[in-house]
């Protein structure tokens, strides 16, 4: 089980700041109509791809979307946690968690720099 972020706004995506770029939590729609951004999702990004989840491709499509999104590589795009599920938290090296909300509002999506994290990730986690 995936725990969402604590006191972050149900209408904007937490951006947590990690030693070697952001971490995000999201909320992947697999087998939709396209391959889009749909909007914040308590404090998740909701995503929509359209493949499948069958061998991975799911995660594919989510690391290429976000890689293009975010004006990154897509090797620097990684799922660390939620591989098999909806629910997934993702790492992306390199930019500032002020460069990502910056490309995500970008995107009309309203985002949040903050210090909080899920499952154990990063420096501020909870035990």
């Amino acid at each position: 089980m995936v725990k969402t972020f604590v006191n972050v706004p149900a209408d904007a995506v937490l951006i947590v700041a990690a030693a070697d770029g952001v971490q995000l939590q999201l909320r992947v729609k697999p087998g939709g109509r396209a391959d889009r951004l749909a909007g914040p999702h308590d404090g998740a990004l909701k995503l929509e791809v359209r493949a499948a989840p069958d061998r991975g491709r799911a995660n594919k499509a989510v690391i290429r979307l976000l890689a293009g999104v975010l004006g990154v590589g897509r090797s620097q795009v990684a799922v660390i946690a939620g591989t098999t599920g909806r629910d997934k938290v993702v790492s992306v090296s390199g930019p500032s968690a002020v460069d990502v909300a910056r490309r995500l509002e970008a995107e009309g999506i309203p985002a949040r720099v903050g210090s909080r994290s899920v499952r154990g990730i990063g420096p501020c986690a909870r035990s």
